[in-house]
């Protein structure tokens, strides 16, 4: 059995926010849960190429765009998944910080970070 606190958890800056692991591939499981600080204010173009991820808001507001520009809003309650490696922009409110809890399969290292400048979508 595996038990973990968020103040004991890797806490990695991935560019425009704070993801805390709480589960990563050394803890065997095969996929990771993080509970995920997108801060008030940013656009992040993200894309898995190697992992698939699903997000559910547990606070703040924002939306997820997706590669036609189509824009979903994201509020408490929401799930979004991202089951086609989707390629996406995920936007924070201007007023208060997304949080979300993510899993990712297969699971991450734990240090992967975003290249947020980078010409094309960040991805890992």
């Amino acid at each position: 059995m595996i038990i973990r606190r968020l103040e004991d958890v890797r806490s990695v800056d991935w560019g425009n926010g704070l993801s805390r692991r709480f589960l990563t591939a050394s803890d065997g499981l095969g996929y990771t849960v993080t509970d995920t600080v997108v801060r008030a204010g940013t656009k992040s173009r993200l894309e898995y190429r190697r992992h698939l991820e699903a997000c559910y808001c547990i606070d703040g507001s924002g939306e997820v765009v997706d590669a036609a520009g189509d824009a979903h809003p994201i509020t408490p309650g929401t799930l979004y998944a991202l089951d086609q490696h989707d390629a996406h922009w995920l936007v924070a409110s201007p007023h208060e910080d997304l949080r979300l809890v993510c899993v990712f399969t297969p699971a991450l290292r734990g240090d992967e970070v975003h290249h947020l400048d980078a010409p094309e979508f960040s991805q890992y």
